[in-house]
């Protein structure tokens, strides 16, 4: 795992006001979360669940799926090393530019890797590593195509990671198509459905044969009694946690145009993200001038690989918020003309 994931708001101490490094949506409500977790009941003197089987029973209910062909995870970060623990020494080609664990993770197995750009031009390999939608660019792709891909390809097992598929209007995959797929692995990420970053509950859904194997190689109690009871809570409040969608990719188009205007190469994405490139100056600089200038935090992309030291990436939030990182952004680009 490298250094340089977004949402380093720990670095800062107390001076980040606005978050807009981390994709996931930052007005959720979590008092009535806090309030299970502290209302009665020891989560601590005693182990959890060694696996965690009333999770999965949650889920597969929540996806309408045998739970044997779901395995609940510590973040969907776990899914993805079991995957890749799962195919030691296999070929796997990844999607790119994209989240760096899926290398991190193949290469710690002694994967042969390679990069791909386009989905209808995949390099032979036993496994694809697809984000959907993909970060740090914000591009989705339909169900319909990636299943067109899973399908044309029956002998290479697809890992495609769903973490951000409620941030965006395009029709994901769903657990289903997983189901009833030898060569497919969904991953999800209650991390982000949620706004629970802290939490780490994940989940990866395939065939039953799959989840078998990634299940035998989950270490004992890797999801924690804190994280069963939170889920339990939010799968059975889930209203409660609503992202509103439409207002974020309103949003997302507005601060598109926004940043254009001032020479800023801004990616076509799907979702509430989206990948930017500086005209003038570096990501680092920009990331520094706007936590001094504002407490605004923004991700600092130059270490994706594929990327150069002029990208950053950024998530949009209210629009009080996004006024006030258009207005920073705009005095830094008057400094770099």
């Amino acid at each position: 795992m490298i250094e340089g994931h977004g949402d380093d708001i720990y670095r800062y101490g107390d001076k980040i006001r606005y978050n807009f490094s981390s994709n996931i949506y930052q007005m959720a409500d979590h008092s009535g979360l806090m309030k299970a977790l502290y209302g009665g009941g020891d989560i601590f003197s005693t182990y959890p669940e060694p696996a965690p089987f009333s999770l999965e029973a949650a889920i597969s209910e929540e996806h309408s799926v045998p739970s044997n062909c779901v395995v609940a995870t510590n973040g969907a970060t776990e899914a993805i090393y079991l995957a890749a623990f799962m195919l030691s020494g296999k070929r796997s080609a990844i999607f790119f530019p994209t989240f760096s664990e899926y290398e991190d993770a193949c290469k710690i197995y002694g994967h042969t890797i390679a990069r791909f750009s386009c989905i209808n031009d995949i390099p032979e390999a036993d496994a694809v590593w697809i984000c959907n939608p993909n970060n740090p660019d914000g591009k989705a792709h339909s169900r319909d195509t990636l299943l067109e891909v899973v399908d044309r390809h029956p002998a290479t097992l697809f890992v495609v990671d769903l973490a951000y598929h409620n941030y965006s209007a395009t029709k994901p995959l769903l657990a289903a198509d997983a189901v009833v797929r030898k060569n497919l692995i969904v991953l999800y990420s209650m991390t982000k459905d949620f706004s629970v970053p802290g939490l780490r509950i994940g989940y990866a859904v395939s065939s039953e044969q799959i989840a078998t194997r990634l299940r035998g190689l989950k270490m004992p109690w890797s999801v924690n009694s804190v994280a069963l009871k939170a889920a339990a809570y939010l799968l059975k409040n889930k209203d409660l946690y609503k992202i509103p969608l439409q207002e974020l990719l309103s949003e997302a188009a507005r601060v598109k145009e926004a940043l254009k205007s001032l020479g800023i190469e801004v990616s076509d994405s799907d979702a509430n993200f989206m990948l930017c490139r500086l005209p003038n100056g570096s990501a680092a600089d920009l990331k520094s001038f706007l936590i001094e200038s504002d407490g605004i935090l923004i991700r600092d992309a130059s270490n994706f690989a594929g990327l150069t030291p002029s990208h950053f990436r950024i998530a949009v939030q209210s629009r009080e918020m996004n006024d006030i990182l258009i207005q920073n952004i705009t005095k830094w680009s008057s400094f770099c003309r």
